[in-house]
């Protein structure tokens, strides 16, 4: 199946009129060997016909626009402070999440790592002593409690004296006080050390920080900051990532063609230094037109190809629909400043016929109205007809599979 990739162009017209002048300058010289119109002792000229018939249109819509990364990921320090003292990757390169792209001095943060180690271990060492002294505290108070009661037993029976029965009860309160002064003790240890525990774990964080790591998988497109430099959290990024290495068209359309434009539409793009078409797939139309240059952004996406770079120049069309549509060749159309006709042709004799037409391309012209299938028209309108003359058809109407044979 043959299809017709159509643009709306007004120039196209004027191109027409001008092969239909050429052609017809040709025609004029074979008829001054013809009679008056009308006359069937003259002799008529041999015209070629052609058919209108049904092709699938396609209607496209040209757009201008740069290449760019569908998804740039900004990589800067997450530690304040440090110095940076290598790089390794470059612009260009392709990195995998989590690989590492540059690094920064961390032995101050190595010496804060092995303090704080230090304090959770003494930490550690006074929650076990704390420990030790509650244990300790717990059995001289059951010891203690044994002994009031044995006091309290023989006091009952006269064997001994109101001082040692306070005695007994003043070294059960006591114990008391020490297993509770032994437990405050041991979760202040504990407190310490996790205190510890935390900074070390702030330190460890901020060494493994030092690290500056992709995260996402893509291509390096920027690098900044220079060997030496001390960075922080508020400094500019330190990369520019493609994510996954996508990069997609970007096209500004008139206002009056985005109504057209749709999510899946083909898209086909002629690239600076690229000797073949790219193609791709409409992915987002702008909801919105700016108000300045009333034009809207259309993004594309494109395949995973070589050569690919954000910033290069392009220009393409956009398939914005494609039907079956009645056509007759572009030269059988004459443009005129009363609107378009042609000639057909029933019985050997010319109608001139005009006609609305639409889509133009690949040589074609759709007819919306004036024509029915089938008809027979001049292949080469023109002025050396007119309505009513005879012609002697060259051969049988050109189909199109006749003519792309």
């Amino acid at each position: 199946m043959r299809v017709i990739r159509s643009r709306r162009l007004g120039f196209l017209a004027l191109a027409v009129v001008g092969l239909s002048v050429v052609a017809g300058g040709w025609r004029i010289l074979a008829s001054d060997r013809v009679g008056p119109a009308g006359d069937p002792a003259a002799p008529v000229p041999v015209t070629t016909l052609a058919r209108a018939e049904m092709h699938e249109v396609v209607e496209t819509l040209a757009v201008t626009g740069t290449l760019a990364a569908r998804e740039e990921v900004l990589v800067g320090a997450e530690v304040d402070g440090l110095r940076l003292v290598s790089f390794d990757v470059d612009v260009g390169d392709h990195v995998t999440a989590g690989q590492v792209l540059a690094r920064l001095d961390h032995a101050q943060l190595d010496t804060q790592l092995a303090q704080s180690d230090a304090s959770i271990a003494k930490a550690e060492a006074a929650a076990q002593q704390a420990q030790a002294s509650i244990d300790e505290a717990e059995a001289s108070a059951i010891q203690s409690q044994a002994s009031l009661e044995r006091t309290q037993a023989l006091r009952t029976n006269g064997n001994a004296s109101a001082e040692q029965l306070l005695a007994r009860q003043t070294e059960v309160k006591v114990a008391a006080a020490r297993i509770a002064s032994a437990r405050e003790t041991a979760r202040s240890a504990l407190a310490d050390k996790a205190l510890a525990q935390a900074q070390r774990d702030d330190v460890a964080l901020r060494i493994a920080r030092s690290e500056i790591k992709a995260p996402v998988a893509g291509v390096v497109s920027e690098r900044q900051a220079r060997i030496g430099a001390v960075v922080g959290m508020s400094s500019a990024p330190l990369f520019r990532l493609i994510r996954d290495g996508e990069v997609e068209f970007r096209a500004e359309v008139t206002e009056t063609g985005m109504p057209r434009v749709a999510i899946g539409q083909p898209v086909e793009l002629q690239l600076t230094g690229f000797a073949r078409p790219v193609r791709g797939t409409v992915r987002l139309v702008d909801p919105t037109v700016d108000p300045t240059s009333r034009l809207g952004r259309v993004a594309v996406t494109l395949p995973a190809e070589p050569g690919l770079r954000p910033g290069v120049f392009a220009e393409g069309t956009i398939e914005t629909g494609r039907r079956r549509a009645l056509t007759v060749p572009l030269s059988a159309v004459f443009f005129s400043a009363d609107g378009a006709y042609v000639q057909a042709v029933h019985d050997a004799v010319v109608d001139r016929r005009p006609v609305e037409t639409g889509f133009v391309g690949d040589g074609r012209v759709e007819i919306r109205r004036g024509l029915a299938e089938g008809e027979a028209v001049v292949l080469r309108a023109g002025s050396f007809l007119r309505s009513g003359d005879r012609i002697a058809p060259a051969q049988p109407p050109v189909a199109a599979a006749d003519k792309a044979g």
